[in-house]
């Protein structure tokens, strides 16, 4: 592994400027004492040296972040291609923090995991829900009450103006000239291409549900199934409703857990519900623990823990826990820099990333039969 002096700021170069980097990345590079923002690159120059500006960072190219020696690590916030990315910023010696999906197809985060591991280089995708601070709570729950004997994961997603009502305007539209509209039309292409080595040659419709919807979102359950321990299901049964090829539909998933318990997962788009809930829930043989988890788009956003159990002597006891103070995307960013550092073991694994790619590919052929 490349060294990093631990005494001063990891210096991260941020490639792509959109929503989710201008709402919780930056912000928290920019106030933890562990990092900095040295660079900022997007296709959007003008968007890019505005917030280069706010930061006190330097507005670059993307190939002039990847090659400037005093950026340490980056982190890759783009819409789409990430793995051409991520190979780019490995070749060139950083560390990357990627935000998911890493790749569409397991072959590409295989490849890009055996690079960063020839390379001595960290690789963490941003897999934040398995960094929630209710997780060491949940886990230690559910060795309260017993054996799981049902998992339950219930997802209501509305459309993004209710999740982005808390933030500022995302102002104009990104103002992209032929060459950035020539890169635009080279990660699309990347992005159907891996789609097709996943799943064959389906048709459009399918392709975009795999890419937007289970790629998309669908994965962040399993990141959260895997870090609760109770690991990935087999499926059993798979079904779409209120679905005719265009807008997201709802997503009704049976299987059975490593451990025995039975799944049930749901994922609904609820274009006019009025905000986005995610919950995990599960019944065991001596009680229940169900989970809120945080609200996406939010830095410090807190999840809440419900525990029902059997109270000393008898009787049953219901407790709330509410934790986070330090949100996921903190967290997250915390493991990633003490992985830099230290070699701490590297949570949302470039392996984990092409089994969940594996997992949602398989997802779609049952949807489809």
């Amino acid at each position: 592994m490349i060294p990093v002096d631990s005494a001063t700021p990891l210096a991260v170069g941020v490639v792509g400027t959109g929503t989710i980097a201008r709402a919780v990345h930056l912000p928290l590079l920019a106030r933890s004492p562990q990092t900095t923002v040295a660079a900022v690159s997007d296709l959007d120059t003008a968007r890019a040296a505005q917030v280069a500006a706010a930061y006190g960072a330097r507005a670059l190219t993307t190939a002039e972040l990847l090659a400037d020696a005093a950026v340490e690590a980056v982190l890759v916030t783009t819409p789409g291609d990430h793995p051409t990315l991520v190979e780019a910023a490995l070749r060139a010696g950083k560390h990357v923090l990627a935000e998911k999906p890493l790749a569409l197809a397991s072959d590409d985060a295989e490849r890009l995991g055996a690079l960063a591991a020839v390379s001595g280089l960290v690789l963490q995708v941003g897999y934040m829900k398995a960094h929630d601070a209710a997780l060491p709570a949940l886990r230690a729950a559910l060795d309260e009450v017993g054996e799981a004997r049902v998992v339950q994961v219930r997802v209501r997603h509305p459309t993004d103006a209710p999740q982005l009502a808390h933030l500022r305007p995302a102002g104009p539209p990104p103002q992209l000239d032929e060459a950035a509209l020539a890169s635009v039309a080279a990660s699309d292409a990347a992005d159907a291409a891996a789609v097709r080595r996943a799943v064959g040659e389906v048709p459009q419709p399918w392709q975009r549900l795999y890419r937007q919807v289970l790629c998309g979102s669908v994965l962040h359950e399993l990141a959260l199934l895997r870090a609760t321990g109770l690991g990935l299901p087999r499926v059993t049964r798979a079904h779409l409703s209120a679905w005719d090829g265009g807008q997201p539909p709802v997503l009704l998933v049976s299987g059975e857990l490593p451990g025995g318990a039975a799944l049930e997962l749901v994922w609904a788009w609820l274009p006019d519900f009025p905000e986005y809930q995610e919950v995990l829930e599960v019944s065991a043989t001596a009680g229940s623990v169900r989970l809120e988890v945080a609200a996406p788009y939010a830095v410090d956003a807190p999840s809440a823990l419900e525990v029902l159990s059997h109270r000393p002597g008898g009787g049953a006891a219901l407790r709330r826990e509410v934790l986070g103070r330090d949100g996921a995307f903190q967290r997250q960013l915390e493991a990633f820099v003490a992985s830099v550092r230290t070699g701490a073991p590297v949570t949302g694994t470039a392996d984990e990333a092409a089994e969940d790619a594996r997992w949602l590919a398989d997802l779609l052929t049952l949807l489809r039969a």
